[in-house]
């Protein structure tokens, strides 16, 4: 079985600390700057690692993890070819060097996706077979793992803020009141971008989901 999703960037993995995490930061407003930055790119990363999470529909975000071998380079595919979806069953795809297209058709058949393309020569075909429930299950299941981990990210980048603020506060830069009040925006923060996390993997499940 199997199931394409981004691996976690730095801020996903537990425990870790970004080498600026506790950089010297000189006030509140530059430690909430530097959280807020580091949560927004959670929620690109969650994005981008979602749309290669297949549904129903045929998208040329689905062949994003493809690399192939151009003349001993890995390349994405959107860099030897161009990618049409002319139905909602079917991805195109037109290679911008023809000789290539043997190379692209294996790296397609070869990839985890189960997908099963053909060529005529000059364009390859790849249809977007149904899902069955059960994978539609597998993928909702790994989904929801996937969102977790950005999860954790995101708690990842509260605590280094919360750490900053502490230093901040044991500097004598900010006072106890200082720390207090901006601990709850930190915490507020966080509570907002863990819905953009919901709202994110919620609108993917749906699609996961839907039948057509």
């Amino acid at each position: 079985m199997a199931i394409v999703g981004a691996p976690p960037k730095d801020d996903m993995k537990p425990g870790h600390t970004e080498p600026h995490a506790h950089a010297a930061f000189g006030s509140v407003k530059e430690v909430e700057a530097s959280a807020k930055a580091r949560m927004e790119k959670i929620i690109g990363d969650l994005q981008h690692a979602l749309a290669s999470i297949r549904t129903g529909r045929a998208s040329i975000s689905l062949l994003d993890p493809i690399r192939v071998d151009y003349y001993g380079t890995p390349s994405p595919l959107n860099q030897v070819a161009t990618l049409h979806v002319p139905e909602p069953s079917l991805i195109t795809i037109q290679p911008w060097d023809v000789s290539q297209i043997g190379a692209i058709e294996k790296a397609i058949r070869s990839s985890d996706l189960g997908l099963n393309p053909s060529n005529d020569g000059k364009l390859i075909r790849v249809p977007i077979p149904a899902l069955t429930e059960e994978r539609r299950r597998e993928l909702v299941k790994h989904l929801h793992g996937v969102a977790e981990e950005h999860r954790v990210g995101l708690r990842n980048i509260r605590r280094d803020a919360n750490e900053a603020l502490k230093k901040l506060q044991k500097d004598k830069a900010i006072s106890e009141d200082d720390e207090r009040r901006a601990l709850e925006e930190v915490q507020k923060l966080t509570d907002s971008y863990m819905q953009k996390v919901d709202q994110v993997a919620k609108a993917k499940e749906k699609e996961v989901l839907e039948l057509k």
